[in-house]
C-alpha cells in the first residue's frame, strides 16, 4: 500500500469511528458535487476539528473568508449558541447559491449570512459597519491574498479571538523559498507576518489524509487593537 493510500485508509477509519454519517452534511457534499463545485471542502474530521475549536473557545461570532458550498460553514455554525452569528464571504455567486441552499437545509439560516463579492471589498464594508469583533475567523480563500486577509482578521478580532488559516503547507512546497507559485508566496508571506506580529501567538501543523498533504495555522490574538 502506498503512503498516500495509507493516509486515506486511516482517515476513513478515524472518520467512520468518531464522526458518524450526517445526512445534512452528506447532502451538502453531494449538492456541491452535483453543481460542479471543486471538491476542496475540508474533510469530515477537519470539519469536526473546526467545530470543536469553536466550542472550546465558546464563540458567539464567526467570520469565514471563503464559503464554497457551505460545508465548513455548517460545521462552524453548529458550534454557535442560539443567538450566535456567522458571516461568510464568497466571491462566486453560483457557489453562494449552492451554499445558501445547503445552509437552509441545515436549518441554520437564522445564524448564517453569506455576502457575495470580492473578500477584500466585503471586509472593508464589514469594518465600516463597526461590527463587534469576531471570536473566531476562518480563512480559506484564494491564497495569494492571505497576507491581506490576515491584516483584516487582526482588525476585526479582539484579544482572545482565534484565527485559523487553512492550506498552509501546499503539499510541502511552502518550505521552498524559490517557488514562484502565487499561492505558495501568499502563504509564506502570511506566515512571515504572523511570526513577526506581536499581537498573536501562532503555530502551524502539517496534515495528511483523504485531502492529501497540507496543513493549517492557528493563531491566538493576545493583544487587542
Amino acid at each position: 500500500m502506498s503512503i498516500e493510500n495509507t493516509w486515506i485508509t486511516v482517515d476513513h477509519y478515524l472518520t467512520n469511528l468518531l464522526i458518524p454519517s450526517d445526512p445534512v452534511l452528506d447532502k451538502a457534499l453531494q449538492a456541491n458535487k452535483d453543481a460542479g463545485l471543486p471538491e476542496i471542502d475540508v474533510a469530515p474530521n477537519q470539519g469536526k476539528l473546526l467545530y470543536l475549536l469553536a466550542r472550546i473557545q465558546g464563540v458567539r461570532s464567526i467570520l469565514e473568508i471563503g464559503t464554497l458550498g457551505g460545508y465548513s460553514t455548517i460545521w462552524l455554525a453548529r458550534a454557535l449558541p442560539q443567538d450566535g452569528r456567522l458571516i461568510s464571504l464568497e466571491l462566486d455567486p453560483k457557489h453562494a447559491k449552492v451554499a445558501q441552499s445547503n445552509i437552509d437545509r441545515a436549518r441554520l439560516s437564522e445564524k448564517v449570512e453569506i455576502r457575495v463579492g470580492t473578500a477584500l471589498e466585503s471586509l472593508e464594508k464589514l469594518a465600516k459597519e463597526e461590527t463587534e469583533p469576531f471570536d473566531m475567523i476562518f480563512i480559506d480563500a484564494d491564497k495569494p491574498n492571505n497576507p491581506h486577509y490576515f491584516e483584516w482578521a487582526l482588525k476585526l478580532s479582539r484579544r482572545g479571538s482565534l484565527i485559523i488559516v487553512d492550506n498552509v503547507v501546499r503539499n510541502g512546497v511552502v518550505a521552498d523559498e524559490s517557488s514562484t507559485d502565487p499561492s505558495v508566496q501568499g502563504v509564506r508571506s502570511f506566515l512571515e507576518m504572523a511570526a513577526a506580529e506581536p499581537r498573536v501567538s501562532a503555530t502551524a501543523i502539517q496534515t495528511v489524509g483523504s485531502k492529501g498533504y497540507d496543513g493549517f495555522s492557528i493563531l491566538l490574538v493576545t493583544d487587542g487593537q
